[in-house]
């Protein structure tokens, strides 16, 4: 758990570090002097300042306030980010990386004596409906999981899976948001091609989506049995999957999630 305690420094203050940021703040006991965070552009971090009451704040003063720090920069900036933590982080700290692609053995080399846990999280995060992934590196116990993903239940549902699998995890969950936005713009824009008006489109395809998805959720049936379900022989729907299997969208999908993975793991290797 986040006690009164401890204090929560976040290492970027985007719109990933603002879901956490606001979930905290929003649905667990802390409170505003018990958030930090270190943000390069000043305009943003104003924005922080005034939106949510939190302090900003260097490196080493971030260091020497927060004992949970968590890393919210692009997989591009994690060397600078270790190196500039490198002289502040002691054994009483832990570190949550939702930096995409970056193993935990990455932060170890340089922190060899600080937990550190993985996380995947996705951007529905910030309006509390996202899913996130942790994994523990070699020096986090139960108690450093149970602290992430305390901070990471205030968003949306959290999963634990072995750290060889959040690249993966990266190209399903973590990129999965953008191939359903991708899918109800298509939708969106063929539904205006056969008459309908795009503020109509927009509503059909939304309410749409999220009917789907609490079917799937909540039925006790799988993804191919629901489909299976609707889809009657000779009907509409049978001429819509028609065509779509017929052009090759099992084999489209399959590529755009390997895609995404190889890209995780070679974004890692660069950090």
């Amino acid at each position: 758990m986040v006690a009164k305690h401890n204090v929560v420094g976040f290492v970027g203050g985007g719109k990933m570090a603002e879901a956490l940021i606001s979930g905290l703040l929003r649905d667990t006991a802390i409170d505003t002097a018990q958030v930090v965070v270190c943000e390069t552009h000043p305009e943003r971090a104003q924005y922080l300042r005034d939106t949510y009451g939190i302090r900003s704040c260097g490196f080493e003063d971030l260091a020497d306030r927060a004992d949970i720090i968590v890393i919210a920069v692009k997989p591009q900036v994690v060397p600078e980010v270790i190196e500039s933590l490198a002289p502040h982080i002691t054994d009483r700290h832990m570190v949550i990386s939702v930096a995409a692609g970056v193993a935990t053995s990455t932060f170890e080399a340089t922190f060899d004596r600080t937990p550190v846990v993985r996380v995947m999280p996705n951007t529905p995060a910030l309006v509390g409906q996202g899913i996130a992934v942790v994994a523990p590196g070699a020096k986090a116990d139960q108690e450093h999981l149970d602290i992430a993903k305390r901070i990471l239940a205030t968003t949306g549902v959290v999963l634990q899976l072995p750290e060889n699998q959040l690249d993966a995890v990266t190209a399903v969950s973590g990129t999965g948001p953008a191939y359903f936005f991708l899918l109800a713009e298509l939708l969106i824009d063929a539904a205006t091609s056969v008459g309908i008006e795009r503020d109509v489109a927009r509503d059909l395809v939304v309410q749409t989506a999220l009917g789907a998805a609490v079917m799937l959720r909540d039925s006790g049936d799988d993804a191919a049995g629901l489909r299976a379900a609707v889809t009657s022989p000779g009907g509409t729907t049978a001429a819509a999957v028609d065509v779509l299997e017929e052009r090759g969208l099992r084999d489209i999908i399959s590529a755009a999630v390997h895609a995404a993975r190889d890209r995780s793991v070679e974004l890692g290797n660069k950090a």
